[in-house]
């Protein structure tokens, strides 16, 4: 039996979320394109007979113009040190650039380097030639950077291809020990968690830039409706998104409501399929000016 952590990082966009959530068989982490939006270290837990390979989705190094942001910064040096193999995303779509060498020079800065790992994602995007260059690339960084890559595999999250390759070399690097979680575990994220960060999907999708540093997701109360039948439960959420400014307050809402209720319609059938059962979602926006700045606000929002 082998069991242990391992980690994805990359650049914003560079398929992380999408390849734990397919390892993983479920939805665990959110997927967006905008930077920095995970925020919380979500474990999504990939078990065979023989293994248990528990997958850490981290937030993306970058340069911190927050407080918010030093945190999630402190969190991602945190996790490196403590995960026995790091995934190393490189898209085949992007040429790697300076911000690829840097993330992966800081790695090889640790006290103590975990195994690494190269991965081609979205290897789907790009012909057969562009991968082979890709490839020859990725394995100069060895010289460039004094690392060692453990292996270099190509890999798309969303056609499935080689991704079961990703799972038993990962596997094959961890230690060999007991299983960490009961084996039907997918996530050790508590569900009013993972509702949070589905509405805060929701209330990313096709949004400007500036927003998704802005927005916290909070479940201000949940449990399911009293006097309804067994066989028709429905359970109440009623949540807070919190942004910054006023003007954010409106990008959310929408001319006459209309984004805001975009957003529930689109939540509430992810949250549905999650917890198994229909859904009322009552969602409020509020301005908590400059909340990303402040240490009170932060602790409150649990960061």
């Amino acid at each position: 039996m082998r069991s242990g952590f391992a980690c994805f990082v990359g650049r914003p966009n560079a398929g992380k979320s999408t390849l734990t959530n397919a390892l993983v068989g479920s939805k665990i982490a959110i997927a967006s394109a905008k930077p920095q939006t995970t925020r919380h270290i979500v474990r999504g837990i990939r078990n065979t007979a023989d293994s248990q390979l528990i997958l850490v989705d981290t937030p993306g190094l970058h340069r911190p113009r927050t407080l918010l942001g030093e945190r999630l910064n402190d969190l991602v040096y945190q996790t490196w040190s403590e995960v026995d193999v790091i995934g190393v995303c490189l898209p085949a779509s992007q040429r790697i650039g300076p911000g690829d060498t840097y993330l992966v020079g800081e790695i090889a800065k640790l006290d103590k380097v975990p195994k690494l790992v190269a991965l081609a994602t979205k290897s789907d995007l790009v012909s057969k030639a562009r991968l082979a260059q890709h490839l020859l690339k990725i394995a100069s960084l060895e010289e460039e950077l004094g690392i060692r890559w453990e292996a270099i595999i190509p890999v798309s999250a969303l056609t499935g291809d080689q991704v079961d390759d990703v799972a038993a070399e990962l596997v094959a690097l961890l230690p060999e020990g007991p299983a960490l979680f009961p084996e039907d575990t997918l996530t050790d994220e508590p569900t009013e968690t993972r509702i949070a960060e589905l509405i805060r999907e929701a209330v990313l999708e096709g949004v400007d830039d500036e927003l998704p540093h802005s927005v916290a997701v909070v479940i201000d109360e949940m449990g399911q409706r009293e006097g309804r039948p067994a066989d028709r439960p429905l359970l109440d959420i009623f949540a807070s998104m919190v942004v910054e400014r006023d003007s954010q307050k409106g990008i959310i809402i929408g001319h006459r409501g209309e984004r805001l209720k975009a957003v529930g319609t689109a939540a509430r059938l992810q949250i549905a399929e999650l917890v198994g059962m229909p859904v009322h979602l009552d969602l409020h926006v509020k301005v908590l000016k400059d909340w990303q700045r402040s240490p009170k606000y932060l602790d409150r929002l649990g960061f």
